[in-house]
C-alpha cells in the first residue's frame, strides 16, 4: 500500500451519494469503487486491493452488520467506515464492535461529506500502519523460523560431530592395552558423550533455549550403562528424576557433573566387594534444583585424599562453579553427594 494509491469502496445504494463520494475520492487522488449491494461489494474485497470500504447500514439485501461478520477473520481486511441515516446510536455501537474503524452519520449533504472524507482519510492512515506491523511481524516470524532451522541444523552437525570424535576416543581406547589408560580414554568418551547428548536433545526440541531434563538424563544414563556393561563392570544405576526444563547453558555442564559422579560411584564404591547399587535422583522446588548421586559402598566424604587420580572430582568441582552450585556430601554408609544449585 505505501508505494500505490489507496483504494477506497463505498457500498451503498443511492447513486446520486455515490456520485458524489467518486468526484470527492478523484480530488483526494484515491482510486474508487462502488457496490450497490453486499454482495457485490465482498467479490471486489475479495480481489484484495481494496484500503477502506465505506459502507452503509441499510442494503438491498440486509444490512452492513452482516458484511461486517461475513469479514471478520479475514486476513489483510481492509478498514471499514460505517455509514448510517439512523439516529439509534446502537447501531453504530454495534458497528464497531463488529470490527469497524469509525462511523459517520448521515446529515446534510456538506456537512455528511465532510465528515466521511476525513474519516476515510483516518482510516487510510489506520489500514497502513496496521498492514505495515503485520508485515514486520510476520518478517520477524520468518526471521525467527529461519534461525531456528539454522540452529537446529548447527546442533545436528555438533552432535555427529562429537559422536565422532567419542567414537574415535573409544577406538582409542580399544587399541591400548593399558588399563589406566583404557579407563581414562572411555572415562574420556563419556564425557564427549554428555555433552553431545546436549546438542542431540536440541536439534529435536521444539524451544532450543530449554533442554527437558529428565529425558536428558534417562539418556545419559542409559549410553554410560552400555558403555560400562562393555567393558564388564556391571553397574545398577536407578534413575528418579522429575520432568522439568532447564535453561540450555546449564544442562552440558550437568551432563558432566552426573557422569563423573556416576561413573566414580561404578568404579570406587564397590571395589573390594559385590556390584551394588547407584542412585540418581534430581528434583526442583520453586528455583532450586537438587541433584543426589548415592551409594552403598565404602564411602567418602569428600576430603582426604580420593581414590584414584582425582581428576573426576576436579571436573565436578569446576563444573559446579560454572553452575555456581554447592557441592556437599551427606552421611551414609556409602557415598552421597548434593548438588543444588538455582534453576
Amino acid at each position: 500500500m505505501p508505494n500505490r494509491t489507496p483504494h477506497v469502496l463505498y457500498i451503498d445504494d443511492d447513486p446520486g451519494l455515490i456520485r458524489l463520494v467518486d468526484k470527492a475520492m478523484q480530488r483526494r487522488g484515491y482510486r474508487f469503487s462502488q457496490a450497490s449491494d453486499a454482495e457485490t461489494g465482498l467479490r471486489i474485497i475479495g480481489n484484495g486491493d481494496v484500503d477502506v470500504v465505506a459502507l452503509d447500514h441499510y442494503l438491498p439485501t440486509g444490512t452492513g452488520l452482516d458484511l461486517l461478520q461475513a469479514l471478520d477473520g479475514m486476513e489483510n481486511k481492509p478498514a471499514i467506515v460505517y455509514v448510517t441515516g439512523s439516529a439509534d446510536m446502537a447501531i453504530a455501537v454495534g458497528a464497531l464492535k463488529a470490527g469497524a474503524t469509525d462511523f459517520v452519520p448521515k446529515s446534510g449533504a456538506e456537512e455528511f461529506m465532510e465528515l466521511l472524507l476525513a474519516a476515510i482519510d483516518q482510516a487510510i492512515a489506520h489500514v497502513r500502519l496496521s498492514r505495515a506491523k503485520a508485515a514486520a511481524e510476520r518478517e520477524m516470524q520468518e526471521a525467527r523460523e529461519r534461525a531456528e532451522m539454522l540452529l537446529g541444523e548447527v546442533n545436528h552437525r555438533v552432535a555427529n560431530s562429537l559422536a565422532m570424535v567419542a567414537a574415535l576416543v573409544g577406538l582409542q581406547a580399544n587399541a591400548v592395552e593399558d588399563l589406566e589408560a583404557k579407563r581414562a580414554l572411555s572415562e574420556t568418551q563419556a564425557r564427549i558423550q554428555a555433552i553431545a547428548g546436549v546438542h542431540r536433545h536440541l536439534y529435536t526440541s521444539d524451544d532450543t533455549r530449554w533442554v527437558q531434563i529428565a529425558d536428558y538424563l534417562n539418556g545419559l544414563i542409559g549410553e554410560l550403562e552400555n558403555t560400562m556393561q562393555a567393558e564388564d563392570r556391571t553397574p545398577s544405576i536407578r534413575v528418579q528424576v522429575e520432568r522439568f526444563p532447564m535453561p540450555t547453558e546449564k544442562v552440558a555442564s550437568l551432563g558432566v557433573i552426573v557422569t563423573e559422579l556416576v561413573t566414580n560411584a561404578v568404579k570406587y564404591a564397590y571395589s573390594d566387594r559385590e556390584p551394588g547399587e547407584v542412585r540418581v535422583s534430581m528434583s526442583r522446588d520453586g528455583e532450586v534444583v537438587r541433584l543426589v548421586v548415592e551409594d552403598d559402598g565404602i564411602g567418602w566424604t569428600g576430603t582426604g585424599k580420593p581414590q584414584g587420580t582425582g581428576l573426576g572430582s576436579r571436573i565436578v568441582r569446576a563444573m559446579a562453579h560454572s553452575l555456581d552450585a554447592d557441592v556437599a556430601y551427606g552421611e551414609g554408609p556409602g557415598t552421597k553427594v548434593l548438588v543444588t544449585f538455582s534453576a
